[in-house]
């Protein structure tokens, strides 16, 4: 063969082809695997995470930080308890603005 044929070819199949990539996700699984439906104080709530649906998971995640012990905890969306909680939480935050 060739050694300038031998070039182009190699040169062909370095070359990256002109269609634009997509990114994939770095992890292909959602944050919640196993989702809580104990009941939660509100109290002893610190901090409370709502993460919207993602090419990675389907789902709503709602991920509570707890006073105590800094324990994360994936809970139930659908659940009654959580989406009083979640309720009284937004009429507080529009009362303040």
């Amino acid at each position: 063969m060739n050694q300038s044929a031998l070039l182009i070819f190699c040169l062909t199949l370095l070359t990256p082809s002109g269609a634009p990539g997509i990114p994939l996700p770095r992890t292909t699984r959602c944050t919640c695997v196993i989702v809580s439906d104990k009941s939660v104080n509100p109290n002893s709530l610190e901090k409370l995470e709502m993460i919207s649906l993602s090419q990675s998971c389907p789902r709503v995640k709602i991920i509570a930080t707890m006073k105590k012990n800094k324990e994360k905890r994936c809970l139930n969306p659908e659940s009654k308890i959580i989406k009083n909680i979640l309720k009284a939480l937004s009429k507080k935050i529009f009362k303040r603005s």
